[in-house]
This record gives C-alpha cells, structure tokens and sequence, in this order.
C-alpha cells in the first residue's frame, strides 16, 4: 500500500522497522485483534472520520489498524512531542495507509500545527490523550465541532482538564473517560504504568534501585504501580497525598506517608504522579541530596517546577541522553530526566502491549457506542459503560486461557431475591 501524501513524519525508510515493531506488539494485542476481525466484516465505521491525537507508538498503531479495518477514514497526530516512535509512524504511513503527522521531539509550533490539520479533517470522533486534541477545538478552532458525534480521552490528566471545561465553558459533546474503565484502571494505570515508569528510570540512569530512598508523589492507579515496583526492586518508598482517602490506602498497603517537604530531605529519587502543576518546587530542590532524581510520571511536563530549578542553577549539562543535571549554588546536583515529561514514553517505550491490548479494545468499542447511541448521551464527561467493561475482560481471559465459574439459576435467583433473611 502507498504512503499517505498528506502525511508528515520524520524518515518514511523507517517504514520496515516500525512494521516490525507493530507485528510485534500484536503478538500481545490479542483482544483488538478479535475486535478488528469483527470491524472487517460488520464494517460499523464505515465513512465515520475519526482524528487521533495519542501517543504514536506500535501498540496504538494496532488500535488505528483496527478502527481503519471497520472503515474508518483517520488521522494520528502525537498527543506528546517525545513519545512519537518515527519508525512506527513512517509503517502507518507507507505500510498501512494511514495519515499521521508527527515527527518525535517536534517544536510546540509543529505539534499545534498538526492538531489544527487533524481538526481540518471535520472528525466525526476525537480520540486524546491528554485533551490537547478537544482543548484545541473549543479554544481556536471552533469551527471543527460541527461534525463531531463525540470522543474519547485516554488518560486521568485529561479527565481533569475536560471536567473542568465541562464546569466552566461546558463541552460541546460526550466524551467516555477510558481512564476510568474498570479494566483500564487495573491494567493501564497500576501494571502498565508501574513497570513502564520503572523502565523508564532504568534505562534512562543505569542505578541500582536496591537501598535507595524514593518518594512517589500521588497515590492513584499510577503512583500505586511505581510504588509496588520501586518496593519490589528493594527500594526504601516513601508516599506524598493530599487525598486523605488515598493516603489511607498507601499506608495499609505498607508505605511510608508523609509531606514532600520532609522527604526531600531524605529521598534520592522522586517521581510525580499526580496530575497537578508544581509538585515539586523551589523548597523542595532547596533541601535535596546531591545527585537526586527527578522524574514525571504524569502526562504533562508541569508537576516538577523547572523554571524555579533553572533559576536556581549556575550551569546546567546534558549527563546522559535524557538526563539533565542541575549544579546548584552550594555545588550539589540535582538531576532531572526526560525533561519532565512523561518518563515512561520520553524514554522507554510506554505500556506494554500486553495492558495497551485492554485499553485499545476500551477505545475501539467506545468508537462504535458512540455511533450507535448518536444524538441520545448529553455532551460532558461520561463512564465507561459497564457492558464494555465486562465484554473486555471476558475476552481477555479467553485470550489468556482462563475459565471461571457461572453462576447457577438457585444463586441467580437469590442474589435477585430481598426476602430471603437470616
């Protein structure tokens, strides 16, 4: 198949490489694969214009595979400048037909600029990461609602973003918080999210994890998985909230909880998972061990205070590729990596297949309910329809070779009775 000539990405004699990767991560991308069987031959998208904007990496080049095999006409923009896989990009493109615009480490300029070209696609369906995609539409580009049906966003900072455009300007449409799917939430968040943040400060430092002292700031599904892993490769972890429920939870579940503030002085590696702006700031580097590790496992580059760390520094310098130390005026170090962005995809590869399978599947079958319910949800934020839930975690096990248990008529009946007492 030729490549797509509306497309903008990095080097298309990549294009064998990233199919390579793509096949790959397909071996593990088993419940999309029934999915996209089905889409070929019901074909439910058919003539329905969807603009992506998510991470451009093999495991979602499955998902766009799938939703171009039930019809779909779509267009992939990167949600985030440094999670963009060139070779993947330049297979989607030459292999399979797909338009994609995005270029790894592309200026803000770019970024934008391809947004606004996904938008001139007249999209019946947004796909975000992030909300970059539905901020853009309800901010300069206005005139793109028209056609669209609604979205869906993938991850909890986005959710935060479209929650509150939905209580100030309100949403001009629905769209379905995959992040918050039950499956999604256990794979995605805690699994995915916990290995891959780990890989990420490994292949980025080459440390030892064993002995040293690190501090996870927030305790979501995110925050919950780099903790457990950290634990388990011999860290010392500390917890930072503000939840009091959460925080709750981080303590039974063994963790040491107490405020950044304390911590710094103590941690070696800190890592970011909130979702929030200025985690880590001015009187926090102030107190840091020196050679301490900074990194953001959060969607957007906001949670660790850089300007505070550059005005605080005399000289800054590249240590490693995706490494930036920071000399301070007393002459410690303070490293950040990945320039804060999201570890995880700045320097690893993101989630593996195996938990992108679920969350691709969450949003392929979201694609189709919102066809099916057109004109019947009201526009704002809404939950993943628990039918969906179950039908991914259904097929998963099936996938995986796990059977479990039905239950019978006499325990049906029962669990639907009231008048059954002691």
């Amino acid at each position: 198949m030729s490549g797509h000539l509306g497309s903008d990405v990095a080097d298309r004699s990549l294009a064998g490489g990233g199919a390579r990767r793509i096949d790959w991560a397909a071996r593990d991308m088993r419940v999309l694969a029934r999915i996209a069987e089905r889409f070929g031959r019901e074909q439910p998208l058919r003539g329905v214009r969807i603009a992506a904007c998510l991470h451009v990496t093999a495991e979602t080049a499955n998902l766009v595979r799938t939703l171009a095999a039930g019809g779909a006409d779509v267009v992939l923009v990167a949600s985030n400048p440094l999670s963009t896989q060139d070779d993947v990009a330049a297979a989607l493109v030459e292999r399979h037909g797909i338009r994609v615009l995005a270029r790894r480490g592309e200026d803000r300029e770019t970024y934008y600029g391809h947004i606004s070209t996904a938008v001139d696609h007249a999209p019946h369906i947004t796909m975000d990461d992030g909300a970059d995609l539905i901020g853009v539409l309800h901010g300069t580009r206005r005139d793109g609602i028209a056609h669209v049906i609604g979205g869906t966003e993938d991850t909890a900072t986005g959710i935060i973003r479209l929650r509150a455009l939905h209580a100030s300007d309100g949403l001009a449409f629905p769209v379905f918080a995959v992040n918050g799917a039950d499956t999604t939430r256990m794979f995605d968040t805690r699994y995915g999210a916990g290995q891959s943040v780990v890989d990420g400060l490994l292949r980025a430092t080459n440390v030892l994890i064993a002995g040293r002292r690190a501090l996870v700031a927030g305790y979501g599904g995110t925050g919950r998985g780099v903790a457990e892993r950290l634990r388990g490769l011999g860290a010392l972890v500390s917890v930072a909230e503000v939840d009091a429920l959460r925080a709750l939870e981080a303590v039974m579940d063994g963790f040491d909880v107490r405020p950044l503030a304390d911590a710094a002085r103590e941690c070696d590696v800190f890592v970011t998972a909130t979702g929030d702006v200025g985690v880590i700031r001015e009187e926090h580097f102030a107190v840091m061990r020196d050679g301490a590790l900074i990194a953001n496992a959060g969607h957007f580059d906001v949670e660790i205070d850089l300007a505070a760390l550059r005005s605080m520094s005399t000289a800054v310098r590249t240590a490693r590729p995706h490494v930036q130390e920071y000399r301070l005026a007393d002459g410690r170090t303070v490293c950040v990596l990945a320039e804060g962005r999201v570890l995880n995809l700045g320097v690893a590869e993101g989630h593996p297949a195996a938990v992108m399978d679920v969350a691709g599947a969450c949003q392929a079958l979201l694609v189709e309910h919102l066809l099916r319910h057109e004109g019947r949800l009201e526009p704002g934020v809404h939950a993943v329809p628990s039918d969906v839930d179950r039908e991914i975690a259904s097929v998963k096990l099936q996938t995986l070779g796990v059977t479990i248990d039905e239950l019978s008529d006499t325990q049906r009946a029962y669990l639907d009775s009231w008048a059954q007492g002691t």
